[in-house]
This record gives C-alpha cells, sequence and structure tokens, in this order.
C-alpha cells in the first residue's frame, strides 16, 4: 500500500494562457507591491482556477542590471574561470563580466530578425539533436548543446558516474563540492555540451520524494552552500551550470498537475535561498519546473520569474522549461526566455513558441524588445562562459548510442575515478559503532549477505535509466543518471579472512517516468527494499557481530533493527557512483575515518515528518500541495514540536573523538563605508529596500559577526569533524528554534587543535517581511550554538548587536 496523505485536488479548468501573481485567502498569503507594466497579473482565487494572462497588448522594460562597486579583501571584481577558493569569505563581483557578455550579445544579435531571435529561444524539437536539448545555429552563433545529468553527462559513454547531489552533501565539504563540480564540467565540456542541466537544489520537503537523491539534503543553508560550489565548479570548466527546478517540485506524483500553495516568507527563505545563492555563483541558467505554485504554471509565473528572479534575486542569465513544461506563448511575458525541447509534448511536433511567438511579437501581442531580451540573455549567457572561444564539438548522440556515424567515443574520465573515491568516503556516515566494532581487524572468517552487495544481473547499466534496484545501488533512476563506464561493488574486496556478518541493504527511488517495484517515483513507503529489515534481523539472530550497510536515496525508517545489540555498526553510504565497493572498503578497515554527516533526519516514525507525499486525482486534477509547515521542515519540525529522531540532521560518528573549547565572537567593521546608510537602517529594524537585486546587495551578505572556536582530536587515531553553527532567533522572529548558518570540515592528528572561524551576514541574521517586501532584522537577543549536530551543542553565545 502507498503510504501517503488524503489527496487535496483542484479540479483543473484547462490550460490557459500565461500566469502571474496568484494571491491566497490565507493569512501567509502573498503581499505584492505595484509593478511596472512588464508586470501584468490576474489575481485568483487559488483553490479554484489556474490564473491566466488574457489576449492583449503587453509592453516591455528591461530590468535595471544591479550595479555594485568592487570591495578588495570582500566583494573582488572576478569571472567564472577564475572564482574564489572553496569555502572563501569572499563574495565574488561577477557583474563586470556579465556586462561584457551582454555587451557582445547586444553587438551578436543587432542585427537578426523576428525569426532569428525566436530560433534561439526555442529549441529544435524532442529527438531532432544530438542532444536532449538543442539550440539550432543562428548565423554566427553555433547553437547549444544542453544535456543531462547533475552527476556526470547522460547518454554516452567513456564519462564518470559520479556520487549523486545528496552524497556529496554528505560530506559537508566545500572543497569536495567544488572538485566534482569541475570534474563534472571537464567532461561536460570535454563531449561539447554547452549547458549541464544540473545542479539540482530542491528541498527534500517530502521524506519520500522520488528525485531527493539528486539534491543536496532538506536544509537550505547546507543546499545552497552545496550549490554555490557545484556552480562555481562546472562554471569555472567552461561549461553553464543550470539550476533546477524552480520551483517547489518536491514530489513525482502529479508534479505537471499539482500546485504547491507557499506563503512568501516560506518561499523565500526556504525554497528560493539555493537558487539565490547559484545566483551569486554567477549561474548561466535556472530551469523552471513542471508544477505550479500558487496556481500559476512555474515557467510562467510572474512572480517567481519576473518579481523575485530576475528582479530581487538579479539574475541576468536565461530561464528555460523543464522538458515539456512550457504552456503558452505568452508564457514570454512572465518570464520563460527558452522553451525545451521545442515541442508542446515530446514529439508533438507542435510549439508554443517558434511560428507562435513570431506572429505575436508581429502583431504586437508581445513587444519585440521582449523578445530580444530573451535572446540577449541565451547568448550572453554563450559568451559568460568564453564558449566563443574554441569550444569543442558535440561527439556524441544522445538517442543513438551505437551510430558509428554520431558517437565519436571521446573518453572525458581523466582520473576523475580518485575524486569519486574520496567523495564516496567522505560522504558515508557512522551512523552506530558498539564497542569500536569499526574499523575492521583482521578476524577470521567474513559473511557477505545482501543483494547490494554484488553486482547487478544484468550489469550496471542493463536497466535504462538505471531503473532496476539489482545489485549495489550507486545512484537512483531517471533522467538525473548518466552511465556508468564500471560499477565496482563491495564483495570481492572484502572477501578474506574476516569473522563479521556485513549485511548490505538499499532504498531506491528516481524520476516519475519511470516505475520500479510499484514505485512510482516517489517511494511507496520509508522501508529499507527487499525486505530487509527481515534479512538483518534474521542475520543478528545468527551473528552477535553484524554490521549494516545501506546505500539510500534518502531516509528510511530503521526501528526493526537499530537498537538489536548484535548489530554493533551501521554505516549510512547514499549513492557513491562508480567507486562504491572502493570506497566502502576505505571505511570499513580505517583508511579512511569517516566524517559524513547526515543531510536530512532520519525519524522514527513516518508520522513524525512534517509533510507527507499527496497522492490521489485523476488525469485531469491538480493536486493542491499546501506547505502548512511554512518554516518548519526537517530537524526545524522536530525541534519547534519536541519530536525526538532516531538520528538528528548533521549527525555522524567517527573512530575518533573531538572537543570544542575557546569559543569567541566579535563584530566585523570594514573599512569602506560605502553601505552605512543601509547597515544602519537594518541594524534599527527596517528591511532592505525592494529594488533590483534587493536580495543580493553585498551589504547584506559580507561578513558581519566572526563566531571563533578551538577544535581538539582527543582520541588515538586521525579524523575529519565537521562543526556546525545553528542560530536562534529572538522569541519575536517566529523562527524555528535552531537554524544552520554554517559549517567548516577540520582534518586532525591525534591532540591535535585548531581553530575555525565562521562568520554570520546580515541576511544571515533576517528574516523575509512580505509585508515589506525586503530582509529585516527582528526584535530581541541573537544567540548560537556550536556543536557536531542540531542536537549535540558544545558552545553557545550571543550575538553582539
Amino acid at each position: 500500500m502507498r503510504a501517503a496523505a488524503p489527496s487535496s485536488i483542484l479540479q483543473n479548468p484547462g490550460f490557459a494562457y500565461g500566469c502571474c501573481i496568484s494571491s491566497s485567502t490565507s493569512p501567509a498569503s502573498l503581499h505584492v507591491l505595484p509593478l511596472p507594466s512588464r508586470r501584468n497579473c490576474v489575481l485568483t482565487n487559488l483553490r479554484t482556477a489556474l490564473s491566466t494572462l488574457p489576449i492583449s497588448s503587453y509592453p516591455f522594460s528591461s530590468f535595471p542590471v544591479p550595479s555594485a562597486s568592487p570591495i578588495p579583501g570582500t566583494f573582488p571584481s572576478t569571472s567564472p574561470k577564475s572564482p574564489p577558493p572553496p569555502g572563501s569569505d569572499l563574495i565574488p563581483d561577477f557583474a563586470p563580466a556579465w556586462s561584457k557578455a551582454h555587451s557582445q550579445a547586444k553587438k551578436l544579435i543587432s542585427g537578426w530578425s523576428v525569426e532569428q531571435k525566436v530560433n534561439v529561444s526555442t529549441g529544435v524539437f524532442w529527438m531532432k539533436g544530438l542532444c536532449v536539448g538543442n539550440i539550432a545555429a543562428v548565423g554566427d552563433f553555433p547553437g547549444l548543446c544542453l544535456e543531462d545529468s547533475p552527476l556526470g553527462v547522460r547518454d554516452t559513454d567513456f564519462v564518470t558516474a559520479f556520487p549523486a547531489g545528496i552524497t556529496v552533501a554528505s560530506t559537508w565539504n566545500r572543497t569536495l563540492l567544488r572538485q566534482r563540480g569541475q570534474a563534472m564540467g571537464a567532461e561536460f565540456k570535454g563531449k561539447g555540451v554547452h549547458v549541464a542541466l544540473g545542479p539540482m537544489m530542491n528541498m527534500g520537503r517530502i521524506a519520500q520524494g522520488g528525485r531527493n537523491w539528486e539534491g543536496f539534503g532538506a536544509d537550505p543553508y547546507l543546499t545552497g552552500e552545496s550549490a554555490y560550489e557545484t556552480v562555481l565548479g562546472l562554471q569555472q570548466s567552461g561549461v553553464q551550470a543550470c539550476a533546477k527546478h524552480y520551483i517547489n517540485n518536491e514530489q513525482e506524483h502529479k508534479r505537471d498537475h499539482e500546485s504547491s500553495h507557499v506563503d512568501d516568507r516560506t518561499e523565500h527563505e526556504i525554497y528560493l535561498h539555493p537558487f539565490m545563492r547559484s545566483v551569486q555563483a554567477g549561474v548561466a541558467s535556472v530551469m523552471c519546473s513542471y508544477n505550479q505554485i500558487n496556481a500559476s504554471w512555474a515557467c510562467e509565473n510572474d512572480r517567481t520569474l519576473n518579481q523575485i528572479l530576475k528582479g530581487e534575486v538579479g539574475f541576468q542569465g536565461y530561464v528555460q522549461s523543464d522538458w515539456g513544461a512550457h504552456h503558452s506563448t505568452l508564457a514570454a511575458v512572465n518570464g520563460l526566455d527558452m522553451s525545451m525541447p521545442g515541442d508542446i509534448n515530446l514529439g508533438s511536433g507542435t510549439t508554443w513558441w517558434g511560428p507562435n511567438l513570431t506572429a505575436f511579437v508581429e502583431n504586437g501581442t508581445i513587444a519585440e524588445s521582449r523578445l530580444t531580451d530573451m535572446a540577449e540573455r541565451i547568448v550572453a549567457a554563450w559568451y559568460l562562459l568564453d564558449q566563443d572561444k574554441n569550444y569543442p564539438n558535440v561527439s556524441f548522440n544522445a538517442f543513438a548510442q551505437n551510430d558509428p556515424a554520431t558517437n565519436q567515443h571521446v573518453d572525458v574520465q581523466d582520473d576523475h575515478y580518485k575524486v569519486v573515491r574520496e567523495i564516496g568516503a567522505a560522504g558515508t556516515v557512522l551512523l552506530k559503532n558498539t564497542g569500536n566494532a569499526l574499523p575492521l581487524g583482521k578476524p577470521r572468517s567474513l559473511a557477505i549477505i545482501g543483494n547490494d552487495a554484488g553486482p547487478s544481473s544484468r550489469g550496471p547499466n542493463g536497466y535504462g535509466d538505471r531503473a532496476g534496484d539489482d545489485g549495489t545501488l550507486a545512484m537512483g533512476w531517471g533522467s538525473g543518471t548518466t552511465n556508468f563506464p564500471y560499477l565496482i561493488d563491495p564483495a570481492a574486496a572484502t572477501a578474506i579472512d574476516q569473522d563479521v556478518a556485513l549485511v548490505f541493504v538499499n532504498a531506491d527511488s528516481g524520476e516519475g517516468y519511470l516505475t520500479v517495484d510499484g514505485n512510482e517515483g516517489d517511494r511507496k513507503n520509508l522501508t529499507l527494499w527487499g525486505n530487509a529489515d527481515t534479512l538483518i534481523t534474521a542475520v543478528a539472530q545468527a551473528n552477535p557481530n553484524t554490521i549494516v550497510v545501506v546505500h539510500s536515496v534518502g531516509p528510511a525508517i530503521l526501528e526493526a533493527w537499530i537498537e538489536n545489540p548484535n548489530v554493533t555498526a551501521v554505516l549510512w553510504a547514499s549513492l557513491p557512483g562508480q567507486e562504491s565497493g572502493n570506497s566502502i572498503v576505505d571505511v570499513l578497515y580505517g583508511d579512511v575515518n569517516p566524517s559524513g554527516r547526515l543531510p536530512y533526519t532520519i525519524a522514527k516514525s513516518p508520522a513524525d515528518y512534517s509533510a507527507q507525499l499527496i497522492t490521489g486525482g485523476t488525469a485531469n486534477d491538480i493536486l493542491l500541495i499546501e506547505y502548512t509547515e511554512g518554516l518548519n521542515i526537517d530537524y526545524r519540525h522536530f525541534d519547534a514540536n519536541n519530536i525526538e529522531p532516531r538520528f538528528p540532521f548533521g549527525f555522524g560518528l567517527s573512530y575518533t573523538n573531538f572537543s570544542y573549547s575557546d569559543l569567541k565572537v566579535r563584530a566585523v567593521h570594514h573599512a569602506d563605508h560605502t553601505s552605512a546608510a543601509l547597515e544602519s537602517a537594518w541594524a534599527k529594524g527596517k528591511a532592505s529596500p525592494n529594488v533590483e537585486g534587493g536580495s543580493t546587495a553585498i551589504w547584506l551578505h559580507r561578513p558581519a559577526f566572526e563566531v571563533s572556536f578551538k577544535v581538539t582530536n582527543t582520541g588515538k587515531v586521525k579524523g575529519g569533524e565537521i562543526p556546525q553553527l545553528y542560530l536562534h532567533f529572538p522569541e519575536s522572529a517566529g523562527e524555528p528554534p535552531s537554524v544552520l548558518r554554517g559549517f567548516s570540515d577540520v582534518l586532525l592528528r591525534p591532540h591535535q587543535s585548531e581553530t575555525v572561524t565562521l562568520t554570520l551576514s546580515r541576511y544571515d541574521l533576517s528574516l523575509w517581511d512580505a509585508v515589506a517586501q525586503g530582509w529585516r532584522k527582528p526584535e530581541g537577543k541573537f544567540t548560537f550554538s556550536v556543536g557536531a549536530s542540531s542536537r549535540d551543542f558544545r558552545l553557545k553565545g550571543t550575538v553582539p548587536l
């Protein structure tokens, strides 16, 4: 039986033209300020009708470009090729690079006809090009190849199968996040791909969500930092990154027939944050999602695309649709810049744009200046990444991988297996280790048990888009996958002279266009697959030293066996990619001391989570998904409601121990005074200005306070610790009890100490004021805690406001 909440349904009034701002009758409804004429809308009752944009004449004026002077030592001017190092407090100023790219784009397209501009905005249709998405050449512009996925180049050979997003997020290590991004970017570029369709940064709101494993967990700060480093890494290698899926695409069931109803504050503080961080990283492209947001389709939602993304956040790249998520010609008015793959339905041969967009421009319905803006944004992103200079040609055919005429079999793997292996080990979380069962010594015998321990009967690529759970699990299924060049399983590598029982189990999920064992993308429940609970219990009855290794797409309920004293150790290995076996052996034998931390909470019961999967609905119904939990997702919900988790967010054990001491906190004073008036107003509780680029303004994000403390390895072996900083807002703020606002990683020898320094910005100390439409400091005392998880605080302090 599918475990789900009762369904709520909006009757679908039929697809209509365009969508824009929506309003709600709930107390947490959006507050919309008057805006220029390019942002027209019709307000409707969310519960009864799809918000539509009538046929009319829609003028357009360009978005003002956010501007700020570079600040040496804080806000240096740079390009995507030269980002700050991982974890740096420097905030890169990509504005000059964007300005140059837009100038080049203006010049290139200045002589283009309406049809040529339309061609740059409309894909060539499904399976009509070499890549999963294609823009045709126009004049001196060679066109674009867009290709999945967030963990490697899909639909081709001689590429690396990297660890999934959820695995690299489990490292809590910015350097590894950056290195993975760089290595993937090099492979995309090496294959001739212009736009890598990733990273994915949806929030894991629902524990059963099918594509959670493609993203970075269930906290906006951790997800934001992961997205930021990944984008910087990808684009440093020369490929355009694409932040997806914008926004509120949190389940697979009826993803193209559901409306996520989200209040403005929650949208800004939780779901927008990773996309904002991607914009700060200079991301070239944003992919809008299949769902509706407050009864407006995501790919033609004036509020989310124009007002928030291009307005408040100051995004200067282009918005592309998810494949088939485009619903009208007038989507251009509300912020969509590129239609992918170009046809209305995959393979339909019909299009909302193409000649229809041409006609709407020529008859004055859509201003030609808006079409020019679309084309300019697309071409500017191409210039931003220097793709006009000796960029490789596409060397593969995503739809005919064995065609000798269109596949050159270019090997782009380099030595990327090394970072795959390192991330797989660093992302492994030690959940239990009774009596130092791990690392393994040299006992006399070994039993390796479980289907997850060995290879698939069909080989690593035997199931299309990896839609089969047979053998060791190293990635989920769907478009977020790639082909394995090989897949190392654990069995042979560990079967020598041991006397423990190693039980390998898993839980899988993926994209909703494929069903595996009755799981239509989203998981039916939160149990491990293959009767794993029964298997583990049976093995533990026979062997008092049973060690469980779990490869999982997300949290699972472990109550059937987790307290069994014969289960002496548990390793949570997520989805490690092609070096899976080597990574886990590194941890089992102690070559790598586990330093991974959970990027989500593991509950004792599915009912303990704040949101449940919504199912039901006929083919023509729109599911209503209400985000009633607001800010309280994952650990925030557990904290706010005093629910005891099985394993808390941020948790992970080590083969050694660490102590924390010498807490210090101070205000950071900057030599320049360019934003003194804004900072003073903020200190008095006034909201930040509602202006273009207001949410990414440098004065909001540069360090305002510095927190330092000492971490010491008090054990007997070398190991890594992940110190975490949680902010406690004043009660007046209405925030969750604790919110993650900083983390670092330290690798220490026995008895070695290191001082860790973390910073807090004014943005970190702000809430989104939905009335004033700005970031505001609430009144009251701010405190914080530093520790080893969201439930393990070692030091406490007060922010000196």
